[in-house]
């Protein structure tokens, strides 16, 4: 299994101090509906401490009235429901940043669902999304969306079962596979389509890109089960990988030691 690589330490050491000491790059945080904006705030908050020329955080338009009109603020058109309508301002959005969180809290819903699956696709700027942005991927055109070489996607073995299942990938993955099976799957789906992935499994890190598989004991980063989730992670992956183009693996790899 030549695709497959356990590390327990950074083994692109150089790129952990890869950051510009001028401000540089432009980061969108995209997510949230009309009852829930706390993961985008705080992502965009945590992401501040980084030499980013700005940061801007993308919501739809029903939270309005409930946020002060301070700078970064993005706010796009919003359904009845109080999340994302189907437009091409969240494609704009996101072309108008140099790498984009899709950070989730969107409403469950068919027109926000062709929204972000849209916007996906038609995406020109490298795109990380997790947390039940991911689901709503799985809901619409998945097939079509993970064509899009400049996705990067975090989601749970639960998740990736679902969207494999909506794609009719051939093979499976589930939460009681040994992890070798699992890497042995990531290796083959992403040798078909140009998406990264990234998941957890048997507290385990797993990336994948282009056939590559790596693992990372979760015990050696700082992260737990819960805060893997949290976004914030995903965040200082995204802001390495802006550093570090091209280089998917390594830069992850630096994001997580």
């Amino acid at each position: 299994m030549d695709y497959f690589k356990k590390y327990d330490h950074n083994p692109a050491e150089d790129l952990k101090w890869n950051i510009p000491e001028r401000k540089q790059g432009i980061m969108a945080v995209i997510g949230s509906n009309s009852q829930s904006f706390r993961t985008s705030v705080k992502v965009a908050e945590w992401l501040s401490a980084y030499p980013l020329e700005s940061v801007n955080v993308v919501l739809p338009d029903a939270l309005k009235n409930k946020l002060p009109p301070v700078p970064g603020l993005v706010f796009l058109g919003s359904t009845d429901s109080g999340s994302f309508a189907n437009t091409d301002e969240l494609s704009k959005a996101i072309d108008a940043a140099d790498s984009a969180l899709l950070i989730g809290d969107l409403s469950k819903n068919t027109t926000t669902a062709r929204a972000v699956a849209t916007a996906c696709q038609e995406s020109t700027k490298p795109l990380f999304i997790t947390r039940d942005a991911v689901d709503l991927i799985a809901d619409y055109q998945p097939e079509r969306t993970l064509l899009n070489q400049n996705l990067v996607l975090m989601a749970s073995i639960t998740q990736l079962q679902k969207l494999l299942r909506a794609m009719y990938y051939p093979k499976m993955l589930m939460p009681s596979q040994p992890l070798v099976q699992v890497a042995e799957t990531l290796h083959k789906f992403t040798l078909s389509y140009p998406t990264a992935i990234i998941t957890l499994h048997n507290n385990q890190i797993l990336m994948a890109y282009a056939g590559n598989v790596a693992a990372v004991p979760l015990d050696q980063t700082d992260f737990t089960p819960l805060t893997f989730w949290s976004g914030e992670l995903l965040a200082k992956i995204a802001v390495f990988n802006l550093y570090n183009p091209n280089n998917f693996i390594n830069a992850t790899l630096a994001g997580l030691f």
